[in-house]
């Protein structure tokens, strides 16, 4: 390529990335996502133009994707009898996981807390299914009380959450899935984001009850290695207990190496892969068990400094989710992104989230806490 163009291009994008905000900035306090580890970025590009839709041609990188479901599977305590798909993410989880569920039982109803995922709204459209929501409790967690009042003769699924992308919350899954091994119910656990967290949280001493395949009528999980994995997006895994399940997902795959296809993708990267594989490589359990501590530290001088100028969160943290009730919180978003901060409105409960991820410090909190009591004394929220 012509030296001049390239560097003409080049210019153009990079005028272009400095209207983003970066999470290397700090200033990105509303998202699950987070700047990925070093490594991460090195074995991305290595394995950029690699495809797992057509793995006869890939060999390596197909070893990298069953080393990294090896890794994963026992992170959440899989049986042997299990599979793994590597995936976009949580939304395609949730997708591929009610899929089987509908193929399975051939039944059409999907029983759910109110704060399920928007993926669930998509799933309902795609697949013709109904959702039968279940209010929270005072804890924000699913009423797991009301769950089998709402079983009936079409349900095809029970879903419950471990870590909610409100507020962190984990719904009782030892209940939920009691409930299922009883009625013979398909459980999902959706664990996007709290997947890489509590296991950690665990270990770490927090009492969190289990929520992975560890419980026998836990039927798939998903979990997201570009959220609390530390990895690059997007990279999402479903881990299913029965791998013949398998079966009734999947397509004869014409033109490509293998005989089959399953899931929703053909054409895979093998580039988010290779990163989340490096990843686990590099920091080990013990690597990510301090990453979770951390991040719990910040969690715990975030609250405290938000109690220090009169704002108190919703609920106490269950991992490094705050959400902090406002009566006008979408002003006091659009007024902090002038002050070159990014947060969260959750409108269904009428609060701002912070998530604090790896990218996340004390002293960026302490300068941040600043700006949100300005902006409070302004909006008349203080």
């Amino acid at each position: 390529m012509n030296n001049n163009r390239r560097n003409k291009i080049l210019k153009e994008l990079d005028r272009i990335r400095k209207k983003d905000f970066t999470y290397e900035s700090g200033h990105i306090l509303g998202s699950m996502c987070t700047q990925p580890h070093p490594i991460a970025k090195q074995a991305y590009m290595k394995f950029l133009e690699t495809n797992l839709g057509d793995p006869e041609l890939f060999p390596g990188t197909k070893d990298i994707e069953k080393n990294l479901i090896d890794f994963i599977s026992k992170l959440l305590n899989a049986p042997t009898s299990s599979t793994g798909l590597i995936m976009g993410g949580g939304t395609e989880g949730n997708i591929t996981s009610m899929w089987l569920a509908k193929k399975l039982s051939g039944k059409k109803e999907i029983i759910l807390p109110e704060s399920a995922h928007f993926s669930f709204q998509k799933i309902a459209s795609l697949t013709d299914m109904k959702l039968v929501p279940i209010p929270l409790d005072k804890n924000y967690s699913m009423d797991v009380d009301l769950v089998k009042g709402k079983i009936s003769k079409n349900t095809a699924a029970i879903v419950g959450i471990a870590g909610s992308t409100e507020l962190g919350t984990v719904d009782s899954i030892p209940d939920l899935s009691k409930i299922c091994q009883d009625n013979d119910i398909f459980l999902h656990v959706d664990a996007a984001f709290g997947g890489y967290v509590i296991p950690f949280l665990k270990k770490l001493g927090h009492d969190i009850p289990d929520f992975d395949l560890k419980l026998k009528g836990v039927s798939t999980i998903s979990i997201d290695a570009h959220k609390m994995g530390y990895s690059a997006i997007p990279l999402g895994t479903l881990i299913i207990k029965d791998k013949k399940w398998l079966d009734k997902i999947s397509v004869e795959a014409a033109c490509v190496s293998s005989k089959t296809q399953t899931g929703l993708m053909g054409t895979r990267s093998g580039g988010p892969v290779a990163a989340s594989y490096a990843v686990t490589k590099y920091l080990g359990l013990s690597g990510y068990k301090k990453l979770i501590d951390n991040c719990m530290n910040v969690t715990y001088h975030t609250e405290k400094k938000l109690r220090e100028i009169g704002l108190k969160p919703l609920i106490k943290p269950t991992m490094n989710v705050l959400g902090i009730k406002l009566k006008k919180p979408d002003v006091v978003v659009q007024e902090l992104t002038k002050y070159g901060w990014k947060v969260n409105k959750i409108d269904r409960i009428g609060c701002i989230r912070l998530v604090l991820m790896p990218h996340v410090t004390q002293n960026i909190i302490d300068d941040f806490v600043i700006d949100l009591e300005k902006v409070c004394k302004q909006t008349g929220e203080l």
